[in-house]
């Protein structure tokens, strides 16, 4: 008899892996987590996992309290005699320090693969990187979802009529094309100037959106500064509307006022990152069936890359 899959959660992924758990067909593995008075905190499997396929799901998230307790997991299983061990991190934290842009500056991403690995993960699968070059970050297999699998298909059904994709920024032009190429539609780049970190300066469009509906795309929602000052200047350029679809919901500071006050119709985003609360603008699609897929494959050795990446774009050319 082969090794079984055991899926298991951290506590900031719960509602995610349970539905994860569900579509797989397993059920969620039994877990707590000791506390300490002080907030020192230690995970317990409270099952055996020895030679087991161990699967656990938590995305990275702030507070770094999520990512100290995966890397505790990580050990715990390790200590437990797990066969192999596969860190699910749907949000990987950190990665927006995926280089030295300045002197003096940690790489943040560099340095959570190097604890993962360093805990004992055989593996990762995650999605939508901020930066896709933190693959290389890692001595062992990262598989890399694509949100583009859920999120075309939503495009699809709403059915817009003089569709065209927008970048927020220069760096989401790659991701965006790819979409856009996929719909045979127009793309258009707002281009924008930061003084500092979630500040932004100026921003200008390039391209024509004059009474097109327009979908922004991006891979994280942090204060929602950029997608609310984006939409506001589509609209004042003429677009007929403005929605945006963005993978991690991170929602930090005036986030929801920035994106309840904005002219965005709506903003699509993933269940990677629970939300704080809920909005009248803003729409969770879940990638627990993404997940699932992945899970499984990863585990009877089947392709995940043929299955996420650009795939259905590939199909469409």
């Amino acid at each position: 008899m082969g090794p079984s899959v055991k899926i298991f959660s951290g506590t900031g992924s719960q509602e995610l892996a349970e539905k994860i758990a569900k579509r797989f067909g397993a059920p969620l593995g039994k877990i707590t987590i000791q506390k300490f008075s002080d907030g020192e905190f230690q995970p317990i499997f409270l099952e055996s996992i020895r030679g087991d396929y161990v699967f656990l799901v938590q995305s990275t998230f702030a507070p770094m309290d999520n990512l100290m307790e995966l890397l505790l997991m990580i050990d715990a299983a390790k200590r437990a005699s797990a066969y192999k061990i596969i860190a699910v991190i749907p949000y990987y934290g950190f990665a927006r320090q995926d280089r030295k842009d300045k002197p003096r500056v940690a790489i943040g991403s560099k340095l959570v693969a190097t604890l993962l690995e360093a805990s004992g993960a055989n593996r990762v699968i995650t999605m939508d990187l901020h930066a896709p070059q933190i693959q290389a970050f890692f001595e062992i297999p990262v598989d890399h979802l694509d949100s583009s699998a859920i999120f075309i298909p939503y495009i699809e059904q709403l059915k817009l009529e003089n569709l065209t994709f927008a970048a927020p920024d220069v760096g989401s032009t790659n991701r965006v094309r790819e979409i856009a190429s996929y719909f045979n539609a127009e793309m258009v780049i707002c281009d924008k100037h930061r003084k500092r970190a979630n500040e932004i300066a100026s921003m200008v469009v390039i391209g024509e959106v004059a009474g097109r509906d327009i979908v922004l795309i991006d891979d994280i929602c942090d204060t929602g500064g950029t997608l609310a000052k984006a939409a506001g200047l589509l609209k004042d350029k003429g677009a007929r509307s403005v929605r945006a679809l963005c993978t991690h919901p991170i929602l930090s500071g005036k986030a929801y006022e920035n994106i309840e006050n904005s002219v965005l119709e709506e903003l699509i985003v993933c269940d990677t990152i629970p939300l704080k609360k809920q909005s009248p603008k803003i729409r969770v699609i879940s990638v627990a069936d993404l997940f699932a897929i992945a899970i499984r494959n990863a585990y009877e050795n089947k392709s995940i890359t043929s299955l996420f990446i650009h795939s259905q774009l590939r199909g469409k050319r």
